[in-house]
């Protein structure tokens, strides 16, 4: 989501992952190879494209090489299948899923920016990602920032309802509960793994 590494601040929205889970407030994790790819293991060489996005956008997965993005995909892509087809396909995906749904731009559209500064009610930064997306995001604060905020599919790749299938904490309508009425889109100080998660219905 937001934060800074020992060389540039963030004040974008990052990716932490793209996460199958089955509706209920629960997900797999590190399938079985037959469930997601057969014909091969992991090469490294299949993401290299993607690399300088991933480097820009993934943070988190600390890929400095594309070998090192294979514990993302192992702990979440291969879950993922049938809606991922394989390696490139789980990480392009999200990429892709990323710069459409992008909250950054949406947020800064409507006067919403990164800054440890101000203040902004939580009720218009969810109302405002809703009517952009056509489904309800949902966020979770620390101190009174965001600190993570979620992004909901189908198996289609469709916008749903963050609060289905999501725990109470999790549930916009109940995002009080870490987050007060009125919460800041912080420019991290220092290296901060946070994230805006992409989850994948498996119903």
């Amino acid at each position: 989501m937001l934060s800074k590494s020992s060389n540039r601040t963030w004040q974008t929205f990052i990716i932490d992952g793209l996460w199958p889970d089955y509706n209920d407030g629960t997900w797999p994790a590190c399938c079985s190879r037959s469930d997601f790819d057969v014909k091969k293991v992991f090469d490294p060489t299949t993401i290299s494209s993607l690399m300088p996005l991933l480097v820009k956008y993934w943070p988190s997965l600390s890929c400095s090489s594309a070998s090192l993005c294979h514990g993302g995909k192992e702990k979440h892509g291969t879950c993922s299948s049938p809606s991922v087809i394989d390696e490139y396909d789980y990480f392009s995906k999200t990429l892709n899923l990323y710069m459409r749904y992008n909250v950054t731009k949406v947020l800064d559209d409507a006067g919403f920016r990164a800054t440890n500064a101000d203040k902004y009610p939580l009720g218009e930064i969810v109302s405002t990602i809703t009517k952009a997306f056509g489904a309800p995001p949902s966020l979770s604060c620390s101190h009174g920032a965001v600190e993570e905020l979620y992004l909901c599919f189908t198996k289609d790749f469709k916008p749903r309802d963050c609060a289905n299938g999501l725990s109470t904490a999790q549930d916009p309508l109940n995002s009080r509960k870490s987050c007060p009425t009125y919460i800041r889109i912080p420019e991290y100080t220092q290296l901060v793994t946070i994230s805006a998660d992409a989850e994948l219905s498996t119903k």
